[in-house]
């Protein structure tokens, strides 16, 4: 695969404090990459200084072959951003705003992106009477407005409904079959479980993992969830084979197990030999945020 992004012992410090410590991780082309973590492990940091807007205090960053630092000229045709808050000026219009950042990247306006992220009817809307929702979509029309190949996403779907997010996670998906490299900050574990092809994880400055969704909710405790319901609840109080903790809820029975076969078809033959019918079993794999929380041990605050 295509590396078009590189980060190797990336530090970054703000008084005594290493806010960055030593990160290192690459990205492919046509990626998604996420970058996770608490408030504070150094995301929004690392984000700003692949953009060019922060000097590090050691370690090196390529994108596409260019230094962000030393070459903020080339960087600018490279990357697309889109910030958690936009700083447009209240009055400017909609209208203006993209035609404003086309200008300064000598292309034709391309309006039919307001069409696309439904802001067409808000040409001549003022920024600041704009929804927050729809300032978000402004800012992702803006970013990706002269076709970056590498575009920064930072907590994109963030005051969206429900329609916005799908329509942008649509965006996304169009951007990346087209060729653009995303990289992706956000708290929504869902997203990122969705979205991305691979997330590191950060805590304190240092990347704890990265790998795929798929192969960080397989490592660490793994365990798997299975929910039952029964008409005479004859599992209640059953033992079954690698469960290691159980817990009852809204008249289901939760077990939690390191190997889903055993427990199943243990749970099967108990119904079966008592005469009880199953009214819903359930297996859910452990989730992105079951594991980002075990990994960080910082509980649902993040």
């Amino acid at each position: 695969m295509e590396t078009v992004v590189s980060v190797q012992e990336l530090t970054k410090i703000y008084g005594d404090k290493r806010v960055v410590d030593g990160v290192s991780f690459t990205v492919n082309k046509a990626e998604v990459f996420g970058v996770l973590g608490p408030n504070g492990a150094g995301k929004t940091t690392i984000l700003e200084c692949l953009e060019g807007l922060r000097i590090p205090e050691s370690g090196t960053m390529s994108i596409m072959g260019v230094d962000p630092i030393r070459e903020p000229g080339k960087l600018r045709s490279l990357i697309g951003v889109q910030l958690q808050s936009g700083g447009l000026p209240a009055t400017i219009k909609v209208k203006e705003a993209m035609q404003f950042f086309s200008a300064y990247h000598k292309i034709t306006p391309p309006m039919d992106l307001l069409e696309r992220l439904k802001l067409a009817e808000k040409k001549e809307a003022e920024y600041h009477t704009l929804s927050t929702g729809q300032q978000r979509r402004l800012a992702l029309a803006l970013a990706v407005a002269h076709q970056p190949a590498i575009l920064f996403l930072d907590e994109p779907t963030a005051g969206l409904d429900v329609a916005s997010r799908s329509e942008l996670h649509r965006l996304m998906i169009e951007l990346k079959e087209s060729g653009t490299t995303i990289i992706l900050s956000t708290h929504d574990m869902a997203e990122a479980e969705e979205m991305a092809d691979r997330v590191a994880i950060l805590l304190r400055g240092r990347v704890v993992t990265i790998g795929t969704p798929r192969e960080l909710t397989a490592t660490g405790s793994g365990l798997t969830k299975i929910s039952v319901r029964t008409a005479n609840d004859t599992t209640n109080n059953a033992d079954f084979p690698w469960i290691v903790k159980k817990v009852s809820r809204e008249g289901y029975n939760i077990f939690y197990t390191r190997d889903i076969g055993p427990t199943v078809s243990a749970m099967i033959a108990l119904i079966e030999k008592n005469g009880d019918t199953l009214i819903d079993l359930r297996v859910e794999r452990p989730t992105l945020e079951e594991r980002f929380l075990e990994l960080t041990k910082e509980g649902a605050v993040i």
